[in-house]
């Protein structure tokens, strides 16, 4: 039996079929018996994907190339980290450190601490559920998993994939949404090359781009199969075929890119800068993806452990010091490699092209500790955006003194921010209608890319840009 600080629902995720919810490394390359890789970037095969749509357009703010979403599964203590509340309960080693306006735990994150200059907190915001699993899908799919159209929703890097395909050039051949440690959620209804391509940290990168047999050997294969099974290469087949047909023409493509490996792997010394964990080598990757040019549009990269129900200021066992000694140093290392890297456009960096977007799927419970020394989940929470245009140094809304309640929204909306608007606001700034309606969906419903939003019931929050 799980102990109470011990999320199942957390821990879920990794690798699933072609056509359920995305690849896993080591399924990369083992596609029938030639060992070539299923991808996530075939040109578009119908053009109803890219002009089945409609929008109300809006004007959008249009300040990103990439984005890149750190989502910490489990929901950590907002009043602990992005909206700070001090109170007998707070640990010395917090060491709360005014910055500005920004009261900040600097002994918990010191790294974090330095950039605040490049972050702004969003404390109005408001999840929909405190069940882990609706939560956390309802923040990636930006509606509710169990309404009309919530089976069939893709994932926010889907819908960008898709968005972006039309403007990519014949260098990008990478997977336009990578997601780094976990997938959470799927390509819904779309194509399955806008599934996220799930990638496990090796520092080696990707050992299964270099076929066990030699180059030579592959080369002999692939002839062979485009001799003995013509008939995938055309639509006489079906869409599935055609499908799998894109996915060999284009894992070859890859494979015949020497370079690619290199964006998949780090040193001893980036492990080392990026705090020596998992979750430091999948920002590293992150960095090397949205900074490559090679197509990832968008990567997720997921650090679980944040459900403290229990021994939330422990200094061993799973407790906000233990995830923070994760999270700190290569959140950090990031935002600093992010923002003394040139962008591809002049006079920009590549922070200034990349949005970061900090969240979990709520908050937790403010005050005194509850009877485990740890808190239970609460709506109320906070948000954390940095780069891609955004104005660092903010903090949008304002709490109670307890951190349950809004005091000040902050923002136009006047209400508080739910993952409808954060949602709306990555899309925004990479230049994504939010209002769109797609008139493809399996349902007939019309599928709209954040439900509502062309009434104007969700927005971005223009106040970050």
């Amino acid at each position: 039996m799980a102990k109470r600080n011990d999320c199942i629902d957390c821990s879920r995720g990794g690798s699933f079929p072609l056509f359920g919810e995305g690849f896993s490394r080591r399924r990369f390359l083992q596609v029938a018996g030639t060992g070539i890789v299923a991808s996530y970037f075939a040109d578009v095969l119908s053009p109803k994907l890219l002009y089945g749509a409609t929008s109300s357009g809006p004007s959008l703010h249009k300040t990103a190339k990439n984005c890149i979403l750190i989502f910490l599964a489990g929901a950590p203590s907002h009043v602990d980290t992005w909206d700070l509340k001090e109170g007998a309960w707070t640990p010395t080693e917090f060491a709360p450190t005014s910055f500005g306006a920004i009261r900040f735990p600097q002994g918990l994150m010191p790294k974090t601490a330095e950039q605040l200059n490049k972050m702004t907190f969003v404390r109005s915001g408001l999840s929909w559920a405190a069940v882990h699993t609706l939560a956390q899908t309802w923040a990636q799919i930006a509606r509710n998993p169990g309404g009309a159209t919530g089976s069939i929703a893709p994932h926010i890097g889907a819908v960008v994939a898709l968005e972006k395909q039309a403007s990519r050039g014949p260098n990008e051949i990478l997977p336009a949404f990578v997601s780094l440690n976990q997938v959470m959620a799927s390509c819904g209804y779309l194509p399955s090359q806008y599934a996220p391509f799930a990638v496990q940290p090796a520092a080696a990168g990707l050992p299964t781009l270099t076929h066990p047999d030699g180059a030579a050997r592959l080369a002999d294969r692939w002839n062979l199969l485009k001799q003995i099974d013509p008939d995938r290469a055309d639509s006489s087949l079906g869409k599935p075929a055609a499908d799998m047909s894109g996915f060999y023409d284009q894992g070859k493509v890859l494979i015949d890119s020497p370079d690619v490996n290199k964006l998949f792997s780090f040193t001893p010394d980036e492990h080392a800068r990026y705090g020596s964990s998992g979750f430091g080598d999948s920002l590293v990757i992150a960095r090397n993806l949205v900074g490559s040019g090679r197509g990832t549009r968008f990567v997720q990269a997921t650090l679980t452990g944040w459900d403290h129900h229990s021994n939330i200021y422990g200094k061993t066992g799973s407790s906000l010091f233990t995830q923070a000694a994760q999270f700190d140093p290569a959140f950090g290392a990031l935002l600093t490699d992010l923002s003394g890297t040139p962008g591809s456009a002049a006079g920009k960096t590549l922070l200034d092209e990349t949005m970061v977007v900090v969240l979990g799927e709520f908050g937790r419970t403010v005050g005194v500790l509850n009877g485990q020394g740890g808190r239970d989940h609460l709506l109320r929470m906070s948000i954390v955006f940095a780069g891609g245009g955004v104005r660092g140094g903010q903090v949008i809304g304002s709490t109670d003194d307890s951190g349950a309640n809004v005091n000040e929204f902050g923002w136009a909306a006047n209400r508080d921010v739910r993952p409808e608007d954060v949602t709306s606001t990555i899309y925004s700034a990479l230049g994504i209608d939010y209002t769109t309606v797609r008139h493809d969906d399996p349902l007939n419903r019309g599928f709209e890319y954040v439900p509502f939003a062309k009434d104007g019931t969700y927005q971005p929050i223009d106040e970050l840009f």
